[in-house]
């Protein structure tokens, strides 16, 4: 399974791979099932649930591979700013 998503949708291909394929291989096999040319194939991030991995890593079956979009800005420093606006406000 390769997932991608956006804010306004959500993209799952099942796909089949041989034992042996690696992550690219996997995005390529969905890439192949697709007709979606704005999903970044070759340059987003992948990981396996929520971990990172490199293109070169062999999924288990059963993964899910997932192609990860940039955030908007790390959401560290988005709590940060709130934080001091709160505290410049008045408030706790």
């Amino acid at each position: 399974m390769v997932a991608y998503a956006t804010r306004e949708r959500q993209y799952l291909w099942a796909v089949d791979v041989p034992a042996d394929a690696t992550i690219a291989d996997t995005i390529e096999a969905a890439r192949q099932l697709a007709d979606e040319p704005d999903v970044p194939w070759e340059t987003a991030p992948v990981g396996i649930f929520g971990e990172a991995r490199e293109r070169s890593d062999r999924p288990a079956e059963g993964d899910r591979v997932e192609l990860y979009r940039p955030l908007p800005g790390d959401p560290r420093d988005r709590r940060r700013e709130r934080v001091q606006k709160q505290r410049k406000a008045g408030g706790k």
